[in-house]
Parts: C-alpha cells; structure tokens; sequence
C-alpha cells in the first residue's frame, strides 16, 4: 500500500531543505516526505568549490541540519533515492525502488545537471564536473603541488576550482571557446579583469580553443584541443548546467528552460510547485520571467513555495544575487544586468577595492562590490534608479546619496 504525504519535496538540496524548514516554521503540520539522489542529508552547496576545494572542510560540516533533525520534525526522508515518474491526475510518484508515495502537494527542487563533454575518452578516469559532495572530494583529493589540472570552461565554478586547484600548488590552464572568462555574466571589460586576476595567480589560459577529446589509460593524461595537446592529471568540466527537469516533462507540466511557475512557485499543475535552479519564475519586482542558478534564490523561493501552501502572501519579488571568492578577491553582485550594458567602475579596478555598476539608458541594472563591504543594501536600493554616470562615479557622494 502506497505512503500517503501531505507535501512531498523532490530534490534534497539547499532549496529542498530549506523547503522542509519552512514549512514546519510556518506552522504546517501534515506529513512531509523528503526525497534526494545524494546519499547525504541536505548541505551547503556553495562550500563545495570553497571550503571544501580551499580548506579540505568535510562536507558534512555544511549540512543544513543534523540528520537526527528530520524525523525529530516528523519528516520521512528517502536520501540516495530517485523519482522515476510524477502522476499529476493519481497525485502518486513512483520511487527507483518501484515504492509508491501519494502526495497532496508536491515541491520540485530537482536542481541542474552539469553538462559533459561527449567527445572521445570522456569516460577515462579523473575527469570530473563538480555538483555534489562527492564530486568535491574526489577533485579534491588530487589537487596537490604539481600536479596538471585542466578546467574546461570560465565559468563560476571554473575559475572557483581553478583557485582551489592553484592554491594546492597545482599547475592549472583553463581552456576557454571564447575569451575573456565570465563575458556573458559580466561583460568584456570585467571578464577581463577575472582574467587578469587568475593569471597574475599563475594560471595560464588556453583561448579560442575547442575540446576535441581526452587519451590516456586508463585515466586521462592528455586533452586534446583545436589548439594543441595539454597534458593532464586531472580535468574539470565547467561549462555550464541544464536544468533537471525530466521528471516535469513527462508529467506534463507547462516548461521552457525550466519549469513555468508563477511569482508563488506555482506550476501549470495547482498541486505541484517549482523552486530554484529549475523554476522559470514570474518575477513581479522586474515584471519578467526569470531562471537564476544560485543558492540565494533557490532558499528564498523555497520560503515562498512553503507560505503558498501554508496560506502566507510571499511572492518572488527580489533581485538576483550572487557571490564568489576567488585568491584574495571577495565580491557580491546583485541585480539583473546584461553583457552589453554599460559598465560604470567606482573606484580604482588596480586597487582591488571598487564597486561596478551596470546600466542601461542611464538606469542602473544590476552592481557589485568587490572587497568592500557592508554596502548591500545600498546597492540594492539603487537598481532600477536613473543615475548618472558621472554620480556613479563620485566618490564624493555617499552611495545612500545617490
């Protein structure tokens, strides 16, 4: 006989588990069932390419509560466990094991899938995408003076993994299509200046180049690459992730690059919700549809999917937010900006200590502080404003000012 829930989460990562929490703040009393893949309780992802990479922590030293705290809440969890199929019209999902759970609602926080590289040897042994605790460790444990790390791609957890690898001592080149790192995110200038940042830390750049395959033995010992052969200990493919939402198409439910929800995390189905790295989400702060792989996003919209089915009145209503450390450079962006904006630097870049604004007919779209702190607020409080670039610039002017 199938095990009834009140809310079933899918997806035991940080939005998962934040899920669960707030729900049991918000006073929900049904049963909740907590589904993950990974074997472990749900932990602080970011700490992965951080404090795991950087410091060799335990992973379990990020997780979000003790395992002992779930059924304390009176929630049934099923770790290391996948979802096979989603039954909207019976409520009842099936489990890899053939179990059933019949639910009353269900949240969906099955996250994003690193995406491979599928070219010859990219089955040989040390080759590696980074997303979970496992993953983590594994890279980590072959980061060691010497050693030829090769990450593909200059994305975020790219140039994360490429300090960790460097401030392990290991020899690093990052392989990029197209140049400088991070252009899409930030644009030309500011991708220039991460550039610049990780070479002066001694990692050389391989650009304009394509990954045609890995050789080796049994483990790769080469990249091959439209721009020559590197060798290589240990690879790391950075190129990006696609949202997991299989599970979502074969139920049927409304999707275009993630799954469509409205500003309460709600999908096509009424019964059936969407948080995080998956939800296509109505913004009403930027009246748009937007899908932001972050863990901010992902805790707060799981904070909004538990008041909706607890009655509250949240609503996805804040600027995307996002942070990296990298070497001795610490920076948080917030807002929702464009490679082509135009870029407004307050502040010396050589100094290491400036703040970026992007804009676009003169409204400020998105900022980011770099080594300075304590100044969030403010410069959220600036986004969607109409400033000058010349105010922008002005250090003169206190930034509650402008």
């Amino acid at each position: 006989m199938a095990q009834e829930f009140g809310t079933v989460i899918i997806g035991a990562g940080i939005g998962g588990g934040t899920a669960v929490e707030a729900l049991r703040d918000g006073g929900y009393t049904g049963s909740i069932a907590l589904i993950g893949a990974d074997p472990a309780a749900p932990y602080y992802r970011p700490d992965l390419s951080k404090n795991v990479m950087l410091e060799g922590s335990d992973p379990a030293e990020s997780a979000l509560r003790g395992e002992d705290w779930y059924p304390a809440h009176d929630v049934t969890t099923f770790f290391g466990t996948t979802v096979t199929g989603l039954d909207p019209q019976q409520q009842r999902l099936t489990l890899d094991n053939g179990e059933n759970l019949v639910y009353g609602q269900v949240i969906l926080a099955t996250g994003a899938t690193p995406r491979t590289l599928d070219v010859p040897g990219a089955d040989l042994g040390n080759i590696h995408t980074l997303r979970d605790a496992g993953d983590a460790v594994a890279i980590r444990s072959q980061l060691s003076r010497g050693s030829k790390v090769v990450i593909i791609g200059g994305g975020w957890v790219g140039l994360e993994v490429a300090a960790a690898a460097q401030n392990a001592g290991s020899d690093v080149t990052v392989v990029l299509r197209s140049t400088p790192p991070l252009k899409s995110a930030l644009g030309k200038e500011i991708g220039e200046y991460f550039e610049e940042l990780h070479k002066a830390n001694g990692i050389k750049f391989v650009t304009e180049a394509e990954t045609n395959g890995f050789s080796g033995t049994k483990a790769v010992e080469s990249v091959k690459t439209s721009a020559g052969d590197l060798p290589a200990d240990l690879v790391v493919v950075g190129i990006g992730a696609d949202p997991t939402i299989d599970l979502a198409v074969s139920a049927g439910l409304e999707t275009d690059n993630g799954v469509l929800v409205d500003e309460h995390m709600r999908s096509s189905d009424a019964n059936i919700l969407a948080i995080g790295d998956i939800a296509a989400a109505q913004n009403t702060l930027l009246n748009q549809r937007l899908r932001v792989e972050h863990w901010d996003n992902a805790v707060r919209q799981a904070e909004v999917a538990a008041a909706t089915i607890t009655g509250g009145d949240k609503e996805y209503d804040w600027e995307p937010y996002f942070y990296t450390d990298q070497y001795d450079l610490g920076m948080e962006y917030v807002g929702h900006g464009s490679s082509d904006d135009d870029v407004v630097i307050r502040g010396d870049k050589s100094s290491g200590e400036f703040i970026v604004f992007w804009t676009r007919g003169g409204d400020v779209t998105a900022a980011m502080n770099v080594n300075i702190w304590d100044v969030g607020d403010e410069l959220r409080a600036l986004i969607g404003k109409k400033v000058s670039a010349a105010q922008l610039q002005d250090q003169s002017i206190e930034l509650t000012d402008l």
